[in-house]
């Protein structure tokens, strides 16, 4: 019975969760948005720097800065930042408790959270490409798993214009 009634609490708290939209906090005195806890843009590494911080860890709390290179068309539940030049980096949101805009793509980044190596599952990755408008072609031809790095934002600061 206390399975049950977690699983309903869970799925009740999900199915709430996914009708929030981006909660921008405004500030008319600078180009930034802030989203989820609110943080500061001090301390930020580069991926360079993070790279080489990850080396021997599968996990770390750390706050980089990057660029946003593709959001969830959806509702804004997940983005691509660049890791590499040929590399992206999943972020997803704590708790599912915030989103950001879906037109950020090109932005510069600050996240704020944990990174992970992760396996990232084939069901992952197709719900991931439909997401993002990708052809049934293309999902269907994802078929293995992926090794690769994801980042739990804790809170995320976006510049609405670059520099």
């Amino acid at each position: 019975m206390k399975k049950i009634y977690v699983a309903v609490i869970t799925l009740g708290v999900l199915v709430s969760a996914c009708g929030k939209k981006a909660e921008k906090i405004e500030n008319p005195t600078s180009n930034l948005e802030y989203y989820g806890d609110t943080i500061q843009e001090d301390g930020a590494i580069s991926t360079a720097a993070l790279m080489e911080l990850m080396k021997d860890k599968d996990s770390a709390e750390v706050k980089i800065i990057t660029t946003i290179r593709e959001v969830c068309q959806k509702k804004g539940c997940w983005m691509d930042v660049e890791l590499t030049a040929n590399d992206l980096m999943t972020v997803r949101f704590k708790d599912y408790g915030f989103f950001v805009p879906k037109d950020a793509a090109g932005k510069t980044v600050i996240l704020d959270g944990i990174v992970r190596k992760e396996i990232e599952t084939v069901e992952w990755l197709r719900h991931k490409a439909e997401d993002a408008g990708k052809s049934k072609e293309e999902i269907e031809s994802i078929t293995q798993p992926d090794t690769s790095f994801t980042f739990e934002a804790r809170g995320v600061i976006i510049k609405s214009s670059n520099p």
